[in-house]
């Protein structure tokens, strides 16, 4: 089954997921890992989060693009940490931006979903700011948005985590 948890920077959104994951009888949980450490922020971010995951018995795949690329065992709970990250590596990760990436990601990630017995997909929440976003900026986001609206209508749930409140917004 596939379950998408959306919200803002900060919301509890990969806490929460990492919580449903827990919740599952999976005999495996994997947690994909799509943040590229470019910087200093980026890798105080992934020693975070494998602070918060350290207990709690994941195998961690580094995948920063080419998800479709993965094999994963069918027994899996699977948590995919983020869709964000994922899009923005396929638009910006190659020698020029990439015009349309989000109908293979949104293929890769329901051929993933159909083979694992659960898969967890954190994305992050975009265009609620309000903010004037320049042309490539703007194209990557618009990417994003269409990838959560495909996800959400093919997943089983969809949860926003709002102040670290989830609310369930059911089947689409």
């Amino acid at each position: 089954m596939l379950h998408i948890i959306t919200g803002g920077s900060g919301s509890g959104k990969s806490a929460y997921a990492e919580e449903l994951i827990m919740s599952f009888a999976a005999a495996k949980r994997i947690y994909i890992a799509t943040m590229y450490p470019a910087d200093e922020e980026c890798r105080k971010k992934i020693a975070r989060h494998r602070r918060l995951r350290a207990e709690k018995d994941f195998e961690t795949v580094e995948c920063y693009k080419s998800l479709g690329k993965l094999t994963l065992p069918e027994n899996a709970a699977v948590l995919l940490e983020c869709m964000s990250n994922l899009a923005a590596n396929e638009v910006f990760g190659g020698s020029e931006m990439l015009i349309n990436c989000a109908d293979g990601i949104v293929r890769d990630v329901l051929k993933l979903a159909g083979r694992v017995q659960e898969m967890v997909v954190v994305t992050n929440e975009v265009f609620s700011g309000g903010n004037t976003y320049d042309e490539g900026t703007r194209h990557y986001l618009c990417q994003l948005g269409q990838i959560n609206r495909e996800m959400a209508a093919q997943a089983e749930t969809v949860t926003e985590v709002v102040y670290g409140i989830p609310v369930q917004m059911g089947a689409l």
